[in-house]
């Protein structure tokens, strides 16, 4: 069994992780593309050109079902990748957990990049799936960044910046972009909202193509699971920033790392 996963950059640890507690006999392969992120400032074009390489590379290594592990390529790519690879390669795109935080009952914060604040894009799924809460959409300004790069003190500075524009009274945080999975636990402890529920995408997208396999979750499974790591379609090693997380670390530990 294998699983691919597609990024610009490390926000796919995040759901590659979640693949790998689920089924640690599951080969993973991360595909992304250091050379072009971020995608998030780049046209609907260019980023579909850019994500369908990485689907391409990733499809080489003949694998199982590809995760769309970005929010911004599946906003704007995720049909394209769907009309070349499937039905032969399932195709699962990420998407932001408005629903079940909304289901709280409010209020509901959506953390996103600049870029997806505001869109028609993240405007619809609230008006289609937040059933009447009350939600904050905040922009965090060189948080994904901050994150790639694994910069401690630049993270800090743009999680504050958007806990600052976080309304104290909400219950929900929803998590818009893969990256920000990585420092959850930064994300809140800094929200002054008292005990906040943080949501993100990680495991239902894991679980989701587990199912479009056929595959029950086995988190008993033995670890027998490889990783194969492609950057701009090319053999690699593991980013270095990715070991400052949790989630690179245990990919780390758990898969060795495959020339090809």
């Amino acid at each position: 069994m294998r699983i691919a996963l597609v990024d610009s950059g490390i926000g796919l640890l995040a759901a590659a992780a979640a693949v790998r507690r689920a089924r640690p006999d599951a080969d993973l392969v991360l595909s992304c593309d250091p050379d072009g992120m971020p995608w998030g400032p780049r046209t609907a074009d260019d980023i579909t050109a850019r994500a369908l390489a990485c689907a391409r590379a990733a499809a080489e290594r003949e694998p199982d079902a590809l995760i769309v592990a970005c929010n911004t390529a599946s906003v704007h790519a995720l049909s394209v990748l769907r009309a070349e690879l499937e039905p032969g390669l399932p195709v699962v795109g990420t998407v932001p957990a408005i629903k079940p935080a909304a289901a709280t009952g409010g209020p509901v914060a959506v953390w996103a990049t600049p870029a997806t604040t505001g869109s028609p894009y993240q405007r619809r799924l609230i008006a289609e799936y937040a059933d009447g809460a009350a939600v904050t959409e905040v922009p965090c300004h060189g948080l994904a960044d901050a994150v790639e790069s694994g910069e401690e003190a630049a993270v800090d500075a743009a999680v504050a910046a958007a806990a600052a524009l976080t309304p104290p009274d909400v219950r929900a945080v929803v998590l818009g972009c893969t990256h920000y999975e990585l420092v959850a636990e930064r994300i809140r402890a800094a929200v002054r909202a008292p005990e906040p529920v943080l949501y993100g995408s990680a495991d239902a997208v894991a679980t989701q193509a587990l199912r479009r396999i056929g595959v029950a979750p086995d988190p008993r499974a033995a670890p027998t699971g490889g990783l194969t790591v492609l950057a701009g379609g090319r053999p690699a090693e593991l980013a270095a920033p990715a070991r400052a997380y949790a989630e690179g670390r245990l990919l780390a530990a758990s898969g060795a790392v495959r020339a090809g």
